[in-house]
């Protein structure tokens, strides 16, 4: 399980000092998900109930298992979910697109076409410590086209740890564990979206008050295809600063690390609303799951107001890369 095997005994506390007494991260549930809260304030939720569709909306496109909202930490909110271009976009979130089960192809991340989904099943682990508080929550990949009706193809393990706030920033691991339960592999097939971390960002980010920046030097207008260590996402917000924004970490262990990016371009939906980026482990290269056998993927968001510098982010990924 996840939680023995990655969460416990990490010494991860260099980057991130320990705060003081009674400015412990706290878990909270609620009828749409369980909160991370800090100082009476939320950082961010992961989604355990089904989100409900906008009037008029398929309703297939419900969806749990998900991490929106995230605040940075003056409470601007950085994440959207169910946008009128893509419905199927929540927030945080990771389904596979192109995959093979059994022979048939099965698609987890486009709800609408009624091939497959994933949903929360049950919490698995959960914890609160004096830097840190942590859940493991178990998503089932459901394939709606089995011949004898619905039947789970990837049981993925999700891990969220999410570390105090200091210095206008705070750290959230996100660590996910798939494996299958059939008798036969299920394959990723090469595609150039899907699985890994994705972000569908606020809707307030556009085109002209967001930017992109990545650990091979590219900006949005190259970093579509490119490879990264890590990714920063940043743009406009009602921060003092005027500005936050999300670091992306990929893990040295991660699948084709440094991990193939998929970030949609500057010209999509006129410039408006449209910042999407992913680290898209099977984007050139497929990925067979043996049954049996387990696959891990870690990645570390820093989420910050202000500025945040290249040479911190490296530092940042230099730190994660160590366990």
């Amino acid at each position: 399980m996840i939680f023995k095997r990655l969460f416990c005994g990490m010494a991860w506390l260099i980057i991130l000092p320990v705060l003081a007494f009674g400015q412990e991260i706290q878990l909270r549930e609620s009828e749409k998900g369980i909160d991370f809260v800090f100082e009476d304030k939320i950082l961010l939720r992961y989604q355990t109930a089904m989100a409900p569709v906008p009037e008029g909306v398929d309703a297939q496109f419900s969806k749990s298992g998900f991490i929106h909202p995230i605040y940075s930490p003056s409470g601007q909110e950085l994440t959207r979910i169910q946008p009128p271009d893509h419905y199927h976009h929540y927030g945080v979130w990771g389904p596979w697109t192109r995959t093979l089960v059994e022979g048939r192809e099965v698609d987890f991340w486009n709800l609408g076409d009624g091939q497959g989904r994933v949903d929360f099943d049950r919490l698995l682990a959960s914890r609160e410590h004096a830097e840190y508080a942590q859940i493991v929550a178990r998503q089932n990949h459901i394939d709606l086209l089995a011949p004898n009706g619905p039947q789970v193809a990837i049981e993925e393990d999700l891990g969220i740890r999410v570390w105090n706030v200091q210095d206008k920033r705070y750290a959230v691991d996100y660590i996910t564990e798939i494996s299958t339960p059939l008798s036969s592999p299920v394959v990723l097939d090469a595609y150039r979206y899907g699985g890994g971390i994705g972000f569908r960002a606020t809707a307030r980010w556009g085109t002209a008050n967001s930017q992109i920046m990545t650990s091979g030097g590219d900006d949005r207008k190259t970093a579509d295809g490119s490879f990264a260590k890590w990714v920063m996402v940043y743009g406009e917000s009602d921060d003092p600063s005027g500005q936050s924004g999300i670091l992306f970490l990929s893990h040295p262990n991660n699948r084709a690390h440094p991990e193939p990016m998929r970030v949609w371009p500057e010209e999509d939906y006129d410039g408006v609303g449209n910042v999407f980026v992913e680290f898209c482990p099977i984007r050139h290269e497929a990925w067979e799951i043996q049954p049996g056998k387990t696959n891990i993927l870690k990645y570390r968001m820093i989420v910050f107001d202000g500025k945040l510098s290249a040479e911190e982010a490296e530092a940042y990924w230099i730190e994660f890369a160590k366990y």
